[in-house]
């Protein structure tokens, strides 16, 4: 995702895909098509094409980046339909897509080589190269060398918010989804931002339920060479209540925020203590860093 990226819009004509097109379209994203069954050759605002599939977008304009807002019933036909079409990277904000739908499309785009990031996520965005692909209201975010990945859309706006506020911008903000299956997961992010020369530390955001946060002090611990701020949420929550999120429920002692916490911290990760310390505590670790 970056400054050259052409974004085709699945469901570009609905209530939540058309405002948040044109938001994309206002922070710079280079919005190239859009797609609603049945509206092919029509103009979106005037200035968007809309076509009747995701492969006539993809021939006509050299999309190569998916943002989908397609109800849930039909969410994930339309991430196949994007791996179909040869879309290499699809954003899925949908919430409520069918958990058996998600393990087929899943394993379908794997196949595929495509990424998905998604499906029940705020998308993702790198304000250096004005380009916002997802849900996040892109005024609060500045260019810079943070990374920010969370489970949670709400506190990654919660995180940029801090670290703007105290002049911190960001390299790169990705919301991987709070679902029980989803395609990207912390450890790829984190390997992304490994591989990133324009990322210098990592705020890390995880919440009860699955062993995500497990997977990814692993791969801190053996792997990750830069600092990570990490902030595990649901502390309080009891024994088997689902919190929100469809992944956010407590099964087992490893889905516990208190053994995430230990893990992240035996990996070397830096601890947030409260939602409210995520920019003082990314601060800190800067400034430690010289």
């Amino acid at each position: 995702m970056n400054k050259d990226s052409r974004v085709v819009v699945q469901g570009i004509t609905g209530r939540e895909g058309s405002f948040h097109a044109r938001a994309c379209l206002a922070y710079g994203t280079r919005v190239v098509a859009g797609v609603t069954p049945g509206k092919g050759g029509q103009l979106f605002d005037e200035k968007v094409p809309i076509f009747d599939s995701v492969a006539e977008a993809v021939r006509e304009t050299g999309a190569n980046l998916s943002l989908i807002f397609v109800p849930p019933a039909f969410a994930g036909d339309a991430i196949a339909e994007a791996a179909d079409a040869g879309v290499p990277l699809v954003t899925c904000v949908t919430e409520g897509i069918p958990t058996l739908d998600m393990v087929r499309v899943v394993r379908y785009v794997e196949s595929r080589g495509v990424r998905l990031v998604g499906p029940n996520c705020p998308g993702m965005i790198n304000p250096g190269a004005r380009c916002k692909v997802g849900i996040m209201p892109g005024s609060i975010h500045r260019p810079g060398r943070v990374g920010v990945v969370s489970r949670s859309g709400t506190l990654t706006y919660e995180a940029v918010g801090q670290l703007t506020a105290l002049g911190i911008g960001q390299s790169s903000c990705v919301g991987i989804g709070g679902d029980p299956i989803i395609g990207t997961n912390f450890v790829a992010v984190l390997r992304l931002f490994e591989q990133d020369p324009e990322t210098d530390l990592v705020v890390l955001i995880g919440e009860i339920g699955g062993t995500l946060e497990q997977e990814a002090a692993a791969y801190i611990k053996g792997e990750f060479t830069k600092p990570v701020c990490s902030l595990i949420v649901g502390t309080t929550a009891p024994p088997g209540k689902r919190m929100g999120h469809a992944g956010a429920i407590i099964t087992g002692d490893s889905a516990r925020a208190e053994a995430k916490v230990r893990a992240l911290r035996d990996a070397g990760a830096t601890i947030i203590p409260t939602p409210a310390h995520i920019g003082t505590t990314a601060q800190a670790v800067l400034q430690g860093m010289g």
